[in-house]
């Protein structure tokens, strides 16, 4: 009896991690873009899944924005302040070694949380749920809409990320820079426009996670902190600078993540995320994508 009722509650604890996971894989791909891009790892970008989710709830919530408007709006906020990050203290820092550059990025991340707890305070906010709150039953799992919206729109914001970078000239050129920054720039390509587009494109992919999941948490000037961990382990676990890699990372988290919650204990539910990782890492260093050796994809 027991055995049959959680296998009963598998598919619903399979929604639930493709959901999450869907989140991770936006996450991951903004940490690809910019490992291809520079090298570096972005410590600030859980706080564009914050930033976004924050400017989404303003625009909404305070100015009474359309949801479509304000989407946009707050999607190109985290894009420009992605931009400035690379623009200001990145592009000018003196000592270019990785370290002192992810050393920016830390510091970037403290600036954008205690910016927000100024302009939002420490309390947690929400937005309302795309599509309502009533759940759709299916083969006896019930589905909220905003699952079935995050599922979408991730799908196609996959899709369209896929278009760009091979059917469009400056997706070309955001490969060919990531492959070979030195021949790119032989060849006319201005690597710097590249890495630029990168860190906008990444805060762009930040902050559409973060207004996603907000109707299904909550949101607060602290929570891109995990998010951002999760996004991170999520690009690891698939392999770092893979784009197959933080999409099938992330997914492969989410529903494990899911999965050790409902069947084990959901009071330890982000402690599974990196428990998996170590685990999968002991097996395979380089991640399920990933190549051995240095090399960046």
């Amino acid at each position: 009896m027991v055995g049959r009722m959680l296998l009963h509650l598998f598919p619903q604890f399979f929604i639930a991690g493709i959901t999450n996971g869907s989140i991770y894989s936006l996450i991951a791909l903004g940490f690809c873009l910019i490992q291809n891009a520079t090298g570096l790892v972005n410590f600030a970008q859980g706080d564009f899944v914050m930033i976004g989710a924050m400017m989404m709830i303003t625009l909404c919530q305070v100015c009474h924005l359309p949801m479509p408007v304000a989407f946009v709006l707050a999607t190109g906020t985290a894009a420009a302040i992605g931009l400035a990050l690379e623009e200001g203290p990145i592009k000018h820092s003196r000592n270019r070694d990785i370290l002192s550059l992810v050393m920016i990025t830390i510091g970037a991340s403290i600036s954008f949380r205690g910016t927000a707890v100024l302009i939002w305070g420490k309390n947690a906010h929400i937005l309302p749920p795309l599509g309502g709150e009533t759940p759709i039953v299916f083969f006896n799992t019930a589905i909220l809409p905003q699952s079935l919206w995050i599922l979408g729109l991730s799908l196609l914001i996959l899709a369209l990320l896929y278009l760009f970078f091979q059917r469009t000239l400056t997706g070309k050129a955001m490969r060919a820079a990531a492959d070979n920054p030195f021949g790119a720039a032989l060849i006319g390509i201005s690597v710097r426009r590249v890495v630029a587009m990168a860190f906008g494109l990444s805060g762009a992919l930040g902050a559409m996670a973060g207004i996603l999941i907000t109707p299904i948490t909550t949101m607060s000037y602290d929570a891109g902190l995990m998010l951002g961990l999760k996004g991170f382990a999520a690009a690891i676990l698939g392999g770092y600078g893979s784009v197959l890699g933080a999409v099938v990372g992330g997914l492969t988290l989410g529903v494990l993540e899911a999965l050790g919650a409902g069947y084990i204990s959901s009071a330890s539910k982000d402690a599974f995320a990196f428990l998996i990782l170590l685990s999968i890492l002991f097996v395979k260093p380089s991640g399920l994508f990933g190549q051995s050796g240095v090399r960046r994809l």
